[in-house]
């Protein structure tokens, strides 16, 4: 197909260069600089989608990232595909593969326009929520499978994205967002200060609603002109960066902006380059210069292919030289209905009516197109739209002084725009949490009160002169140093009065999720009085619209239905982000092996040689057991666990977090992290050191040692580890920045290897270096410093099974090492390697916690029998005033305690509710729940340990475990099951 609505010459694209490409299996031609909807229209086709829910036809409304109807699946290549992108968006590119969606069997015959036919209210808003009730169950596998198949969009690909995604933090003085006349104003007034600027815009070209123009002139010359010029001198600015391609997406806390860059997007061919780029901006200073967007006319059958927006005829006419229709009717509320006459006229396109909405037409436009001879009518509306597949013509009618539909009369024509003013994009400031302002008078939403480092220029400030926009964006940027679309007013919103009867007509408010204004208006008469309750009942402004060209429409009908003012029925919620965002885009480069990196220790491929099954902890694969020839899990364990106790153990501790704490007032910030004391811990001593929330909850614990006054080694759990540098951080960084402390993570330096048993220091001994590690000189609880095998150590007296036990400290690169001439020096003394589930059982048979497992985020230190572990004479910790709370104070919370079966042979499930009576009514509430579960070797029967509503008061007591073959009688112990008196441990 030629392209026959390309004009003979004009627009910026580059005619030199024909590129190829296809839509729905048809060979297309357009040229480079074209999108894929100027290409498109080139060529003389409007209708490219189905709409959502009636599957209407459906053809371009806009021409920029505000389409809501342009939506196609971009074929990249072995299977891939894009689905769900504007085609007003996609870069035109030589063989590139487009398709239309939802529908079937094709674009132009699609079954499920059956839908649009439906009796009317069928299908109208929240249809789902009354039809789909019954019978139960239904909906999840009947409706909703079938709703899916004949609503939505395009399909999820199925195949791998084999692109790959860069990912890049930036920081700057000032980021300009939008670079239409008021952005360029500020970024050049910004850069000319010394500042660092960057500047970003979604659109391929730099220039906004310049590019448009096609007779506007700044400072007496051209627009274009200006433009080049302007581009010109922020380009040779080292102190400036330009982005186009770049959405900015979504405002975050202080002054962090996400950027999505399309790198590759626009090529056949992207090589080994990466699609797109994930931009995370901190800026000083945002200057939002984010435009406005046009709003439609509310009308019966307002969203037939071939009715656009007014500046979206515009733009593919003097941006791209298409013309998209030979016969326009425009129907404006504005005087840029008649900018868009004009421009059309002047490119060829008849102009068979201007039908201006507002009862006394005026304006510099208006004049103009009287003088062109233009015919127009005041006062006047669209009451009919023919053709379906394409419009054919419409009906106008003018209103009498009551407002009555009057000289009703039909035109052909082949395109409708239309032009009802203008809405500022305010999404940005809003993601920003700054407070909208409303403008009665010109019925706009406007910044108002700012949340952030933040200034908002031209347009999206309600600034629609070109003059004073410019003067905003520099004036704006300068105040640091410390446009978009040129339109008159804020123009009309709302429904536009008709003859038809409303029971059959459809006036689209929202094309995206087809919802019209009898639906609004319905939600309100079904009690939706809240614009928020409105939106989710009628789904307007939802999913990638985010209310871009609906939101005051729907807006304006809500409020005319429930008889108030705009601002009094609310303001809907715009959320990230501005346009859709790729998955890949959001991941970068964390797929495939990166996605959830596998750490291994040190010693990994020593305990994989040697036999060891692992288990995933969370990022780490951990030695789980040491299986024997003819050994299963059990047997394994019970041998590990009894070598442990008789001999000594070998465990791999590498994976606990260390956290170095250095700083002259290390000690003070220790003693407001943790409960215990620390300002009287001798250098050499190591601590138990338990840490809780603001909510006075068990958050981690670990064994810290003082290395120095000033240095503490902090140890947390395996999974606790950047948890627990964060609540650090943010405590050292927002309430106690006085205090002279550096945190800094150490867990991947050290490997760590602990020695547990009566034999621990027999077979250590003789390979340390330095250090007396007799019972009289290095006693349980300290560290001394010193060489292992010739390596630096830091050897900790600590244990985790309650026998005598070393932990090794030495640097990662020198972990498999020693671990290998301790196994070679221990083996002859019955030395064992063991796992995390023999590392399990003996500390629960010491009655010894873990964290997550006898905590669930609701357990106090009291709870968990740790009192001895708060610091009493200490003035504050974190989570200390919530201690005192009379919740946490009960004698009925639950306690952990000791649970012995009965029948030492049954070994209880973890998880298992624990309740008074063997068989417990239906809907009678356990008393708490198992948390901790063993086959003891050691004891020789089964062990565990619970939390039990008013445990401490329970002991001796029979509880029951139900299970479905029955209750499990227990008597509840203490949890200390082995050596209470503690010998072993200090032997």
């Amino acid at each position: 197909m030629s392209q026959s609505m390309r004009q003979a010459r004009g627009g910026r694209i580059d005619r030199r260069q024909t590129l190829n490409f296809s839509f729905d299996g048809k060979a297309l031609t357009g040229f480079a600089g074209d999108t894929l909807a100027s290409a498109l229209l080139a060529n003389g086709i409007h209708l490219v989608g189905r709409s959502f829910k009636y599957h209407r036809p459906r053809g371009f409304l806009a021409a920029g990232s505000e389409e809501p109807n342009g939506l196609v699946d971009i074929d990249r290549g072995n299977g891939r595909s894009a689905p769900n992108l504007r085609a007003t968006q996609v870069e035109l590119y030589e063989g590139l593969v487009a398709r239309s969606q939802n529908r079937w069997p094709s674009l132009a015959f699609d079954l499920s326009e059956v839908n649009d036919l439906a009796p009317a209210g069928l299908l109208g808003a929240g249809f789902y929520y009354k039809t789909f009730m019954s019978p139960r169950g239904a909906w999840h596998h009947l409706y909703e499978p079938f709703i899916r198949r004949l609503a939505g969009l395009g399909e999820a690909p199925k195949i791998a994205d084999a692109d790959s995604y860069a990912h890049q933090y930036a920081f700057c003085d000032v980021l300009v967002v939008g670079a239409g006349a008021a952005g360029l104003a500020a970024a050049l007034a910004a850069g000319e200060t010394g500042a660092s600027v960057m500047l970003v815009d979604e659109q391929a070209e730099l220039g906004g609603g310049l590019l448009d123009e096609r007779s506007a002139s700044i400072d007496g010359i051209p627009a274009s002109a200006w433009l080049d010029v302007t581009l010109s001198r922020l380009a040779g600015m080292d102190n400036v960066t330009m982005l186009p391609r770049t959405q900015a997406f979504g405002y975050y806390a202080q002054n962090l902006l996400g950027l999505s860059e399309r790198l590759t997007e626009h090529l056949a061919d992207t090589g080994t380059s990466p699609r797109e780029r994930l931009w995370k901006v901190r800026a000083k200073q945002v200057v939002l210069a984010t435009g406005a967007i046009e709003r439609p006319l509310v009308f019966p059958d307002n969203d037939r292919p071939g009715v656009m927006l007014a500046s979206a005829a515009r733009t593919y006419t003097n941006r791209y030289g298409v013309l998209p229709g030979q016969r326009a009717v425009v129907f404006t509320a504005d005087d840029t209905g008649y900018a868009a006459a004009l421009d059309l006229h002047h490119a060829g396109v008849a102009i068979a009516m201007i039908a201006d909405l507002r009862p006394v037409a005026g304006g510099p436009g208006h004049a103009a197109a009287l003088a062109a001879g233009l015919p127009m009518v005041s006062h006047a509306v669209v009451n009919a739209v023919s053709g379906r597949r394409r419009v054919s013509g419409v009906q106008l009618a003018t209103l009498d002084a009551n407002s009555v539909l009057t000289n009703l009369r039909a035109l052909s024509c082949d395109l409708l725009l239309m032009a009802g003013g203008w809405t500022p994009a305010v999404h940005l400031f809003s993601q920003s949490r700054g407070k909208l302002s409303y403008d009665a008078t010109r019925q706009i939403y406007t910044p108002g009160t700012y949340a952030q480092e933040a200034r908002s220029a031209g347009a999206c400030n309600g600034t629609f002169e070109l003059t004073a926009a410019l003067d905003e964006g520099a004036n704006g940027a300068r105040s640091y140093a410390a446009s978009g679309a040129i339109a008159p007013s804020g123009g009309f919103h709302g429904a536009v009065p008709t003859t038809q009867n409303p029971q059959k007509i459809k006036a689209f408010v929202d094309f995206q999720n087809d919802v019209t204004a009898k639906d609004i208006k319905l939600a309100v008469r079904e009690g939706m009085h809240s614009i928020e309750h409105i939106k989710r009942y009628t789904t307007t402004g939802m999913a990638t619209d985010q209310g871009k060209t609906s939101n005051m429409n729907g807006l304006a009908i809500a409020a005319t239905a429930l008889d108030k003012a705009i601002p009094d029925i609310g303001l809907t919620t715009f959320r990230p982000p501005f346009t859709p965002v790729t998955f890949g885009t959001l991941a970068g480069p964390a797929r495939g092996d990166l996605l959830d990196p596998v750490r291994q220790t040190p010693m990994h491929d020593w305990a994989a040689a040697n036999g060891a099954v692992f288990e995933d902890v969370g990022q780490w694969k951990r030695a789980w057991y040491y299986p024997q020839p003819g050994e299963d899990m059990h047997a394994a364990v019970n041998r590990e666990c009894l070598a442990a106790r008789s001999a000594a153990g070998l465990f791999d501790a590498t994976t606990l977090g260390k956290i170095e704490v250095v700083g002259p007032d290390a000690a003070t910030f220790m003693e407001k992290l943790y409960t215990n004391p620390w300002q009287k811990l001798g250098v050499g001593r190591c601590r138990y050191g338990l840490m809780l929330n603001e909510a006075g909850f068990v958050m981690d614990d670990g064994v810290i040692g003082r290395m120095a006054e000033d240095r503490f080694h902090v140890t947390t759990t395996t999974g606790g580890a950047p948890r627990v540098l964060a609540h650090m951080e943010d405590y050292l960084q927002t309430e106690f920045p006085e205090l002279k402390v550096w945190l800094t993570s150490t867990t991947e330096q050290w490997a760590v290897i602990a020695i547990q048993g009566p034999k621990a220091r027999e077979i250590l001994e003789p390979l340390v270096e330095g250090i007396d590690i007799s019972a009289e000189a290095m006693p349980h609880m300290s560290l001394r410093e010193g060489t292992i095998c010739g390596v630096p150590t830091r050897l900790f007296r600590v244990s985790f099974t309650g026998e005598i036990g070393f932990e090794v400290n030495v640097p990662a690169d020198y972990g498999r090492a020693v671990w290998e001439a301790i196994h070679a020096a221990g083996t002859p003394h019955g030395l064992t390697p063991y796992g995390t589930e023999t590392m399990h059982v003996l500390r629960a048979e010491k009655g010894y916690i873990i964290v997550g497992q006898e905590t669930d985020g609701t357990v106090t230190p009291s709870d968990l029998s740790l009192d001895w572990a708060i610091g009493k004479n200490k003035a504050d910790f974190v989570g200390k005033r919530s201690l005192r709370r009379p919740d946490l104070l009960k004698p009925d919370r639950k306690h952990l305690v000791g649970l012995l079966t009965a029948d030492p042979k049954i070994v209880l499930e973890e998880g298992a509710q624990v309740t008074l009576e063997a068989n417990p009514a239906t809907g009678t509430s356990a008393l708490g729940h198992v948390t901790s579960s063993y086959w003891s070797a050691s004891l020789g029967r089964s062990i565990a340990m619970a939390l039990v509503a008013g445990g401490k008061q329970r002991t001796g007591e029979t509880l029951y475990v139900p299970m479905p073959s029955g209750g499990i009688a227990v008597a509840v112990t203490e949890h200390i099951f082995f050596d209470k008196e503690g010998s072993r441990i200090n032997a």
